[in-house]
Order: C-alpha cells, then sequence, then structure tokens
C-alpha cells in the first residue's frame, strides 16, 4: 500500500477518512475482526465509516484500539512512534483557549457526561441549548465520545464545530453559528398510523446494553439493508432521539412505543410511494 498522507493515523480520525487514504486499507480492519467484514459493502460503509471513528469501531468490534491503530500505520508505511506521540497529544491536556478556527465567543457550557454514563438520552438538552445560542455565543459541549452524528444535524442549520480529545472518554465540542445559521426546528420524522405498517414483515433489532453510538449505527446500517416492504423494530432502553430527525432526512416514518416499563419500541418503514 501506499499512504496518501504524511500523517498517521490517530484514534479520533473517522474510519471513512482512514479508508479514503487507500481502499486496501479495510483488509486491516477485517484481520482485526469479522465484523468489519461489513465494510466492504458501500451501503454499510456509507452509514458506519462516516459516524464512527477508529477508536469507536474499534470498541464496537471488541479490539484493542492501539492495536488497531499500529497496524494501519505501518500498512501506511508510517513510523508508529510517529501514531504513538499522535495518541499521547490526543490524550493529554489540551489548552481550552479559542483556535484559528473557533472565534472568540462567550462560551455557554453544557456537561452531559454524567447523563451519558448512566444511560439518560442528552439529545433534548442538547438541542434545547443550542436553540437559545445567540449569535455571539458558542456552545462547548462536553461528552464521553465524539458525536459525529450530531454535527451532520446541526450543520444543515448553518452550526459549524470543531473538537478537542482529552481522553479516552473525555471530549469537548465547541458549537456556533455560521452566518448562515437559521433557528429553524429540525426536521421530524413524519409519524404515520400503526396500521400502515403493520401488516409488513418485521426485522427486530435490539440495541438494548450497547454503547453510543453503536445503537444508531447499527440501526442505520439496518435500515440501509431493509428490503422494500418491510420495517424494522427497534428495542432500546430510551426514546433513541438523536435518531428521529435523521429518519426523517432519510425518508422513513416511525411509530414510538414507549407504554412498556423496561423497554421502547421504535417501528420504523419506509412509506409507500417513496
Amino acid at each position: 500500500m501506499t499512504a496518501r498522507a504524511a500523517a498517521p493515523v490517530a484514534p479520533t480520525d473517522r474510519v471513512s477518512e482512514v479508508l479514503a487514504r487507500d481502499e486496501a486499507l479495510v483488509n486491516v480492519f477485517v484481520r482485526h475482526a469479522s465484523h468489519f467484514e461489513k465494510l466492504r459493502k458501500p451501503m454499510m460503509r456509507r452509514v458506519m465509516a462516516r459516524l464512527v471513528t477508529v477508536e469507536q469501531a474499534a470498541r464496537i468490534a471488541g479490539v484493542p484500539v492501539d492495536a488497531l491503530v499500529r497496524d494501519l500505520n505501518e500498512a501506511l508505511h508510517i513510523d508508529t512512534s510517529a501514531a504513538a506521540v499522535t495518541r499521547e497529544n490526543a490524550s493529554g491536556d489540551c489548552s481550552d483557549e479559542a483556535s484559528e478556527h473557533r472565534p472568540s465567543l462567550r462560551e455557554v457550557e453544557l456537561d452531559v457526561r454524567e447523563d451519558m454514563r448512566t444511560g439518560r438520552e442528552p439529545f433534548s438538552r442538547i438541542m434545547a441549548e443550542v436553540a437559545r445560542l445567540r449569535p455571539d455565543e458558542l456552545l462547548h459541549l462536553r461528552t464521553i465520545f465524539e458525536p459525529v452524528p450530531l454535527f451532520g444535524l446541526l450543520e444543515k442549520r448553518g452550526f459549524r464545530h470543531e473538537t478537542m480529545r482529552y481522553g479516552a472518554h473525555d471530549w469537548s465540542v465547541w458549537f456556533w453559528r455560521g452566518s448562515e445559521a437559521e433557528g429553524s426546528p429540525l426536521p421530524e420524522p413524519p409519524v404515520l398510523a400503526s396500521t400502515d405498517a403493520v401488516e409488513m414483515p418485521t426485522i427486530w433489532l435490539d440495541v438494548r446494553g450497547l454503547q453510543p453510538p453503536e445503537p444508531l449505527v447499527r440501526t442505520l446500517a439496518a435500515l440501509e439493508l431493509m428490503p422494500s416492504r418491510h420495517q424494522l423494530v427497534q428495542i432500546n432502553a430510551r426514546v433513541p432521539q438523536l435518531l428521529l430527525p435523521m429518519l426523517a432526512e432519510r425518508g422513513f416514518a416511525c411509530e414510538v412505543d414507549d407504554s412498556r416499563a423496561d423497554e421502547v419500541r421504535v417501528r420504523i418503514w419506509r412509506p409507500e410511494g417513496d
């Protein structure tokens, strides 16, 4: 393989960015876990590779991230000691001073790390702060992983972002309004009567107990592969609030059933004619 970029692969790189260097790097992922075979499929790659970082992918597959990063760099003929320095710098103490890209605005801090650790859904808190954000303010979000799916949602509303990693489960993300930012709400998924989907063959997906962003990635991947005139029922421990606006973007309808004490079922299907 021939490296297309001199910089070493880091745990914080998105899988899509790594594969963009050399398509054959998918073989390195597969050698570590058969779970990564799905990256050979274009539809699965569109979902998984763009949403997760190398570190998150390693955690989902249950493989050591250091070994995966080392082998990716070796395949690119990049000195693994340089990659180690990059990891140390990424994990070490970092300054929160504004970078050359992040504007010097008044910070509004929101720490959702405890929510994430205890399994509470932080999406509604985040979006409430985003809605209140003034043009002279930026939101400083503290999380336990890089919230990649959130980036696309807010970019569509004109927000820009910057991330910084302090440790394996300690991240800062800043959001601020670009000149094109608008206050329009995110699209809500079309919710149709359950009779529209009840007769369809059902694919069941239980994501309880999985760590973010795996429930989101698995659900979107399953929807990419779902045959026409089928429906997917996701079984979750809570309402997947981040998933719902993403369903609207992809043209899916859904029905949320939170009547059970120990689970939430989200029925997802594509309306006929879409």
